[in-house]
């Protein structure tokens, strides 16, 4: 991540933070979330803003990366570390994060690239296959 990506970042967290709404940022009107993960190299705690999906009431994060080779570090982060802590909206929770696989990925990605069609040109721009992570709640 580049230092001005780190900066916008940085503003854009302060700015959630704040007013517990919506900053200005790259996909205006969509939903966003601050996701702390836990750096998979540092161990240190990590806050990425990003947009997420709701399909069928389950909070579902898309590992696009733009479309880039490279898995976003947050998306290594939370597959070497689940554990995860979410801030969306007025709410601050503890949550395990599951790489979705298999049939429940390709019925997911369906509805996910129905809401977000983005998402089909950000998969056609890399050979990995994007992961979806679906975010559960701890009680």
């Amino acid at each position: 991540m580049t230092t001005d990506q780190k900066a916008y970042n940085e503003r854009m967290i302060d700015e959630f933070r704040a007013t517990r709404d919506q900053p200005d940022g790259p996909f205006p009107g969509r939903p966003l979330l601050l996701l702390t993960t836990t750096g998979a190299k540092s161990g240190l705690a990590r806050t990425t803003p990003l947009m997420y999906l709701t399909v069928d009431g389950q909070l579902l994060l898309i590992g696009s990366n733009m479309g880039a080779a490279a898995q976003p570090d947050w998306c290594r982060n939370l597959m070497a570390q689940p554990q995860v802590s979410i801030e969306v909206g007025k709410e601050t929770y503890d949550a395990t994060a599951t790489v979705v696989t298999g049939a429940e990925r390709t019925r997911l990605w369906d509805a996910v690239t129905a809401q977000a069609p983005f998402f089909v040109e950000h998969q056609a721009k890399t050979a990995r296959e994007i992961p979806l992570i679906q975010i559960e709640r701890q009680r």
